[in-house]
């Protein structure tokens, strides 16, 4: 078979271009991001209950919704929260393998069967149920300086001109525009003239209904003998503020009419001003952008940027935008620095090939099968339904080392027939092809087989792990298709018989050359005499082996442990929690202090300000703010103290002055969809029914004791049970001897301080909602409850007051519930020194010792998928050994010889995690996939050597003599094929700037294992080769050269 491939170089050459082919047409269709989609699939429900507090919004709203949707099909967890600005929202996530489309038609329905349990308020806005994107991709801010323009305008401006333009960018799965400012007609209502006109809200409310509708009044004509038919037409919604005016509320009974205007001033306002939006430090709005899966995010924001160019000279008057934060920017500059590795990998690689084949001809036929092996496995790629990303990317440049192995092994094993006497290139390919062809095959299932387990992993950590695993398997077996196909092909075509009687003048590159053959001999000599030395005493090579496994354990045992590494993405989160009950005011002087402070600093290059809006914890409020920070671009930040590390560390500092003000700064996780900062996230859950103020004072009891932990650098909740509210109770008896209904006391009570949704006005193409309230200085204190009346049964006004108690009373700005039970979000970040693993362990300690019985705790978020994919990562580790030893005992037709390969892994493995160790770096999930890949790799060198030295003690040599030999034979190419590996791994090893942390990560634990492993391993494997085929002859003999041929024909 082989024979007709090197005697067809046409046909050899044609199958590798027709890979190539495939190979391009592959990567034209794939999607380009940052990570594989590894976030799970969550579906949102969100509602309104306009004047409801927390806890009511919890009891009415919540609670019913929870008990229907829980345990839809395929959930594997559910939050919720519930805020005093009467919002309620539910997130349910789905394990990865739920379509996110059918999970949210299965959560709507859950929710429609609970939509009859809902107050009418609550029906009336609407229950929105969505799929949530995980994958952030950029945020747009459009911002004022010009003062004619506020931020309302702004918000409606992006709303109505550029917000629809970018949902139909393709690949965009959502727009989500933070801050609720849409166009609302506003009916500020003055209690006083209310009173005096015998008004209520529920007056105004019916007039609206009555006036301000769409009919359909039917056609003339329709139906009967005449010639024309004529629609009827009536105005319709009203959408001026002229016209709210003039609705009229009631007939005087003179000829005169009580009109709206009367008693009420209307605006155009904003729907909510909960939230202030400030971009570089002027009135604006943010603009979230979201990919959907499997989409290109460069193309998606080369879309949006063009959209945005092409619209800015539209814009008003002092009107621009800025790009705060857009993973873009990463994405480039990390597959470009990759794509640089690539290139710097792929010259060093071929370097040491050229030193030891020393000669460009031979170098040339591994140069040709690299390529062809990486471009066909982009077909692959496509097939799989994967993407090219930092993780396909680094399997990619790991597979240069590995794909140049085989053709190296082609190549040199020809070199040895032509070095021996040969005068034929065809006939020494030949009888090359005829030694290492089961070899090849062997080293190649090995590859492939220690990814096999790979596959079969769940989760976020089995994606991370397969994407890269199926990269690196595609690429082995196309590349041992080139070394059965075009690498003997190339070889018999390329190779020239040996002609040593030639005399020439030698240059420098003839004399290096002869120089380092000369060292190589005379290193091979004391190898092979080192080797008889420790065949003669194999108790060093099993005592050494026990050694390092020893090491490797206590290794790690003590490196620090981690999920994905954090990386320097250019961007710092702040999150700002003011005292309990602080105005939207006093919190928005201190940001407007925050933003000075970052106008001075230069290494900020953009920032965004959000007031009342929490981002660790996702709740509206006035108390709260947060801040997304842009640094300059990495060439920019090239001094340590500009690294987002130390820049996080310099705000600290320059914020620490600020009075009552919790500020907090933090980096953006590694992948985007598990929560919104680096670190740890815990729910604190009651199992019993304690109070929130009981909740609270548990919580702060676990957070002190955790703080106290050297591993913890900050832990920390903005759950507080103290906020300042007020208690409002109904003398009931009283109400009804005045003929007045407790709905009316509420709905009069809403209507002035809560804000009445009524009907909608149709404007600028969209529609918007009317809002009855009162003005913001009659409900600005509770003494204002006096100056509010309501209507009993006689049609006279009486004060409220007489009805109503108020009193001072504390309680949660906002409460959560974490599947069903009472919950506290924690958030914390390991401390310096120490990992997330680390922290984990600590924090389960704590909660072992502190925590009471009613209480548990559960990890979620990033934390919750490193503990799982490290229970993951160890099984994946058993099963790729098992996996490698079953196929070996296969290909030798023992039980006993894998074991000499199996038993030099050790070495390589401590080398690996011993450089990790020595490195600062953690054992994360970078470092573990480049440790599966090791395996193959380490056991390739010792399947070359024991696949010789098999073949040498079947021709009838001694054990020892056939152990040395085949050591002696492979030396060449395991040394070239390993040191060309760990050449390409370098510029990884040592990367620095973007995505520094993932290239060492993988880079050192690689090029650890691999010099190490090979190193020692290649006086390991002999030794053990001897002790286990020793005792594999012990059992079933000795096979003669005889019995071999037999076997082969």
């Amino acid at each position: 078979m082989i024979k007709m491939f090197i005697n067809r170089p046409v046909l050899s050459t044609v199958i590798s271009i027709l890979i190539v082919i495939l190979g391009i047409l592959g990567y034209l269709g794939l999607a380009v991001e940052q990570y594989p989609e590894i976030a799970p699939p969550t579906v949102q429900v969100s509602a309104t209950y306009t004047g409801a507090n927390a806890e009511t919004v919890l009891n009415s709203v919540v609670i019913p919704l929870e008990e229907e949707i829980n345990g839809v099909e395929g959930m594997t967890y559910m939050t919720s929260t519930a805020a005093n600005d009467g919002s309620a929202k539910i997130s349910v996530y789905f394990d990865l393998s739920v379509d996110p489309d059918i999970a949210a038609v299965n959560v709507q329905n859950r929710v429609a069967r609970a939509t009859s349990k809902l107050p009418q308020s609550v029906i009336q806005t609407g229950v929105t149920t969505v799929k949530s994107q995980s994958s952030a991709l950029m945020f747009l801010a459009l911002y004022s300086g010009n003062d004619e323009y506020d931020e309302i305008f702004v918000q409606n401006y992006a709303k109505i001109n550029l917000v629809p333009k970018l949902q139909r960018v393709n690949g965009v799965g959502q727009i989500t525009v933070f801050g609720a400012k849409d166009y609302s007609m506003r009916i500020w209502i003055d209690p006083v003239k209310m009173a005096s006109y015998k008004m209520v809200p529920a007056d105004i409310q019916a007039a609206l209904r009555d006036q301000n509708l769409e009919a359909s009044p039917g056609k003339f004509g329709e139906n009967a003998d005449g010639v024309y038919e004529y629609a009827i037409k009536y105005k319709g919604r009203l959408s001026s503020t002229k016209e709210y005016e003039d609705i009229v509320i009631k007939a005087q009974g003179d000829g005169s009419y009580l009109r709206l205007k009367d008693v009420a001033t209307i605006e155009l306002g904003g729907f909510n001003y909960g939230t202030t939006n400030m971009v570089l430090g002027k009135p604006g709005v943010t603009i979230g952008v979201f990919q959907t899966s499997g989409s290109n995010a460069r193309d998606i924001v080369a879309d949006i940027e063009k959209i945005m160019d092409e619209a800015k000279p539209t814009f008003p008057e002092g009107m621009d935008y800025s790009i705060p934060f857009n993973t873009k920017t990463f994405l480039d500059a990390s597959i470009d620095k990759v794509l640089m590795t690539l290139l710097e990998a792929f010259i060093l690689v071929f370097i040491v090939v050229y030193i030891f084949l020393q000669d460009l001809r031979s170098t040339l036929i591994p140069a040709i099968a690299v390529p062809v092996s990486l471009i066909g496995t982009m077909f692959f790629l496509q097939m799989f339904g994967f993407s090219i990303n930092m993780l396909t990317l680094f399997a990619m440049i790991l597979a240069i080392g590995i794909v140049v192995d085989d053709a190296i092994v082609v190549v040199e094993a020809v070199h040895a027939k032509l070095d021996g006497g040969m005068k034929n290139a065809k006939k020494a390919t030949e009888s090359a092809m005829n030694e290492i062809t089961g070899a090849i095959i062997s080293i190649t299932l090995v590859m492939a087989a220690v990814f096999i387990p790979v596959s079969f992993l769940a989760g976020p950590s089995g994606v991370f792990y397969k994407q890269f695993a199926i990269t690196l398997a595609i690429a082995i077996l196309i590349s041992a298709v080139n070394a059965l196909t075009l690498s003997p092909a190339l070889c018999a075509i390329l190779l020239k018989p040996h002609d040593d009687t030639k005399e020439h003048k030698k240059n420098f590159k003839d004399r290096f050359f002869i120089a380092f053959n000369t060292s190589f001999d005379n290193l091979n000599k004391r190898y092979v005499r080192s080797l008889g030395l420790l065949i003669q005493k194999k108790w060093i090579t099993l005592v050494a082996l026990l050694v390092f496994t020893g090491v490797t354990i206590l290794l790690f045992q003590s490196t620090p442990s981690g999920f994905i590494p954090n990386e320097d993405r250019g961007i710092i989160m702040s999150d700002l929690t003011m005292p309990p009950g602080t105005t939207i005011e006093q919190t928005k002087k201190v940001i407007n202090e925050l933003d000075s402070i970052l106008a001075k600093m230069p290494v900020v290059e953009s920032r965004i300000n959000i007031v009342g809006f929490s981002l660790l914890n996702g709740v509206n409020g006035s108390s709260y703010a947060f801040s997304v920070i842009k640094l300059k671009d990495w060439k920019d930040r090239k001094n340590a103290e500009d690294e987002v590390g130390a820049v996080v560390g310099q705000l600290f500092g320059k914020t620490a002055h600020f009075k009552d003000a919790k500020m907090l700064f933090f980096t953006p996780p590694s992948v985007s969809g598990f929560g919104s900062a680096d670190g740890f996230d815990l729910k604190l859950m009651d199992k019993g029914d304690d109070s929130w103020q009981q909740v609270s004072e548990v919580s702060q009891a676990f957070l002190a004791e955790l703080n106290q932990r050297p591993e913890i650098q900050y832990a920390m909740t903005n759950f507080n049970a103290s906020f300042p509210q007020y208690q409002l109770d109904i003398n009931v008896e009283k109400a009804k001897n005045a003929g007045i209904s407790v709905s009316d006391i509420f709905n009069t009570l809403q209507g002035y301080y809560g804000g009445l949704y009524t009907t909608d006005f149709n404007r600028f193409g969209k529609q918007y909602r009317v809002m009855i309230q009162a003005t913001p200085e009659n409900r600005a204190t509770p003494e204002s409850i006096n100056m509010i009346s309501i209507r009993n049964s006689s049609n006279e006004m009486v004060a409220i007051s007489q009805f109503v108690n108020v009193t001072r009373a504390y309680g949660p700005e906002s409460v959560s519930r974490f599947n069903l039970l009472k919950s506290v979000t924690i958030n914390g970040k390991a401390n310096a020194g120490y990992s997330s693993g680390d922290a984990i362990k600590a924090i389960q300690e704590v909660a072992a010792k502190h925590l009471p019985n009613n209480y548990e705790y559960e990890f979620s978020g990033m934390s919750r998928e490193e503990i799982l994919a490290g229970n993951q990562a160890i099984l994946v580790f058993m099963l790729s050994l098992i996996f490698v030893y079953f196929l070996l005992s296969a290909q030798y037709e023992s039980y006993l010889v894998p074991f000499s390969v199996i038993l030099s892994l050790p070495v390589g493995i401590a080398g690996a995690i011993g450089f990790v160790k020595l490195a600062g770096l953690e054992n994360n999930i970078y470092f573990q996939v480049a440790l599966i890949m090791l395996i193959g790799l380490l056991a390739k060198n010792a399947i070359l050597i024991v696949e010789f030295a098999l073949q040498r003690r079947m021709h009838g040599m001694s054990l020892f003599k056939s152990a040395v030999d085949g050591a002696h034979a492979r030396l060449r190419p395991i040394l070239m094929t390993s040191f060309a590996f760990i050449l390409g791994l370098l510029p990884l090893a040592f990367a620095n700037g973007v995505g520094a942390v993932g290239n060492r990560s993988i880079g050192m634990g690689a090029v650890g294992g691999m010099l190490i492993g090979t190193l020692f391993g290649v006086f390991v494997i002999p030794i053990l080769f001897v002790v286990f085929q020793g005792l594999q002859e012990k059992i079933s003999g000795v096979k003669t050269e005889k019995q071999t041929e037999t076997e082969v024909e």
